[in-house]
């Protein structure tokens, strides 16, 4: 291995073990949160596309857990926010968790992945520009990745919150 090599694997590590303390910082957090609002869930911890990602689930099925989530999201991302702010606290640097809770982001992910491809095809059979409907910034994110994965290009445009993801022709 070349020396370059080597500090960049270190660096690789250095940044996993970062973004597991994040992890860790943030399940300490969640779970005094879950004992303050006496709510059941057990925390996963992992790391996905270079950010520490945070999942209450329950095994219970009980509809407890969607008080943390709201209507469509607007708690969860509340908590989120405040997760991020618990990481920053500690460790004095800007977090990029993500939070989600019984599933709502997952499913999320996978509705605004299949919208996205759905405008990309219309993009691609019409050749014209394809407007969607206000999002938040996570939603952007997975819209524009799944038109980059149909091979096309998409910009956001607007102001928050009316920030809203246009798909572009070829």
């Amino acid at each position: 291995m070349t020396e370059g090599t080597t500090s960049a694997a270190a660096e690789g590590g250095d940044t996993l073990t970062r973004l597991e303390q994040e992890g860790e910082i943030a399940a300490d957090y969640l779970e005094g949160l879950l004992d303050i609002a006496d709510l059941d869930g057990d925390i996963d911890m992992d790391v996905e596309a270079d950010r520490a990602s945070v999942s209450i689930i329950s095994d219970s099925g009980s509809r407890d857990l969607q008080k943390l989530v709201g209507r469509d999201g607007e708690v969860l991302e509340a908590l989120q926010e405040l997760t991020r702010l618990a990481v920053h606290r500690e460790t004095g640097d800007r977090s990029r968790l993500m939070l989600d809770i019984a599933g709502f982001r997952a499913k999320k992910r996978s509705e605004l992945a299949e919208l996205g491809a759905k405008a990309a095809a219309e993009v691609k059979s019409t050749g014209e520009p394809v407007k969607m409907k206000p999002m938040t910034p996570f939603e952007r994110k997975v819209v524009h990745d799944a038109v980059a994965a149909a091979g096309l290009r998409s910009e956001s445009e607007g102001e928050e919150p009316q920030r809203f993801v246009v798909v572009l022709p070829a």
